[in-house]
């Protein structure tokens, strides 16, 4: 991960260093208040990626005599098919709609069914096919 808070960090200074550049020939507040986020966001991305980093192992990718095959192996858990994202992108598209209609009684259907669709994506792993 040393790569990738290099890669952060550059561009945390590269941001910083443009962001004042831009306040002079603009004098835009908005757009400098974007720079200035993003630069502090890429600074924070970099501290934690450079956390991380000193501390645990280093990865193939990361040393300089790693090879290709030194990345091989399991490379971790990825879930099957779902269909919960769906429901819950459709709870939230009737959560919002309402809100842009002022019709409570729909934004209180869309919390309803939103609450009910969340408990079924985060339990989807203790029952049925893909329980484990």
């Amino acid at each position: 991960m040393k790569a990738e808070a290099w890669i952060f960090g550059v561009t945390a200074l590269f941001v910083a260093v443009v962001t004042p550049a831009y306040w002079f020939l603009a004098e835009d507040w908005t757009g400098t208040t974007a720079l200035v986020m993003t630069a502090l966001l890429f600074g924070m991305v970099t501290m934690y990626l450079g956390f991380h980093a000193s501390r645990m192992d280093s990865r193939p990718e990361d040393r300089k005599d790693g090879e290709i095959a030194d990345g091989a192996g399991e490379l971790g858990f990825f879930p099957p098919y779902s269909w919960w994202p769906l429901w819950c992108a459709l709870a939230l598209g009737v959560i919002v709609y309402g809100t842009a209609m002022s019709a409570w009684w729909l934004v209180i259907i869309g919390f309803t069914v939103g609450a009910v669709v969340t408990c079924g994506f985060v339990f989807e792993y203790y029952r049925g096919e893909h329980a484990h």
